[in-house]
């Protein structure tokens, strides 16, 4: 779905909520929708359960999928909320995907 400027945060040893986080960004929030929405998906095919929140605004949809936690924004809401920041204050392993 071209999520945009993605991030992987390995979380594991540092954190009860989830062993990696993924952060990334969609153009709109109809976008944010569509990332979210595949994502979900894909993760019923694989027999993934997932607990979402955000979907009908689309600004910020978090997806629960236990061990891996996502997170898909607008660009605008995802500056505000500065996870990536938040998180290597932590001294987590940050990699951007290409």
């Amino acid at each position: 779905m071209k999520a945009e400027d993605t991030t992987t945060i390995d979380l594991r040893d540092k954190s009860t909520i989830a062993d990696t986080m993924v952060i990334a960004s969609g153009r709109s929030s109809r976008h944010v929708g569509s990332i979210a929405d595949r994502v979900i998906e894909d993760l019923h095919k694989a027999g993934l359960r997932a607990r979402v929140e955000g979907m009908p605004h689309c600004d910020w949809v978090l997806i629960d999928a236990g061990d891996v936690v996502v997170h898909v924004f607008r660009p605008e809401v995802r500056s505000f909320y500065a996870l990536e920041k938040m998180w290597a204050g932590r001294d987590t392993g940050t990699r951007r995907a290409s």
